[in-house]
């Protein structure tokens, strides 16, 4: 089932946590800060959502390392319910598409409800001082092909933070498979 984050709340502060990386060290979010911010992705395996931009985030993760904005994703989906989101499919998942970026596994799922994360991909795109200025979508294709000439929503919003430290006023949410929640224990 598709759904939608809402609108930038600009100003919330980052959360940050230890999680698991496919790497096998734990990662604390806070210290894939770059200068200039940080991007926290909430991705997973099997969304077809993700597969369709998972190529792109690579490409604006790395050019956006170079502008002095760090990149962390992160899973949070509930991998008994949905096995392709499993930690070791994860790490194949990283692989296959060359992750310049740490992929945390949030099993808990803690993570995602702090931040409010509503869909794969989610996206949140924080300031220096690790206040959100961008809650968007990483381009206008969603699901499909992007042609070359599309605009690059995210990269552009991290871009414009890095310099000026605000995001634009103007925003289009993400969109994308909910995330999978376990059941209420």
């Amino acid at each position: 089932m598709a759904a939608q984050p809402p609108i930038c709340d600009f100003g919330w502060k980052a959360v940050d946590a230890e999680l698991p990386g496919v790497d096998g060290n734990a990662h604390r979010i806070f210290d894939h800060k770059g200068p200039n911010g940080l991007l926290v992705a909430f991705i997973c395996n099997h969304c077809p959502y993700v597969k369709a931009v998972i190529d792109r985030l690579v490409r604006d993760a790395k050019d956006l390392a170079e502008l002095g904005i760090g990149t962390v994703a992160i899973s949070s989906n509930d991998a008994s319910a949905y096995p392709e989101d499993s930690f070791e499919n994860m790490k194949r998942f990283a692989e296959e598409h060359g992750f310049p970026f740490a992929y945390l596994h949030d099993e808990d799922q803690s993570v995602a409800r702090a931040y409010g994360a509503v869909c794969t991909p989610d996206f949140f795109g924080f300031d220096g001082d690790l206040g959100l200025q961008y809650r968007g979508r990483i381009d206008a294709s969603r699901k499909q092909a992007a042609p070359d000439d599309t605009e690059r929503d995210l990269f552009n919003a991290m871009k414009q933070i890095a310099e000026t430290g605000e995001g634009p006023t103007e925003q289009v949410p993400s969109i994308g498979c909910s995330i999978k929640w376990k059941d209420a224990a």
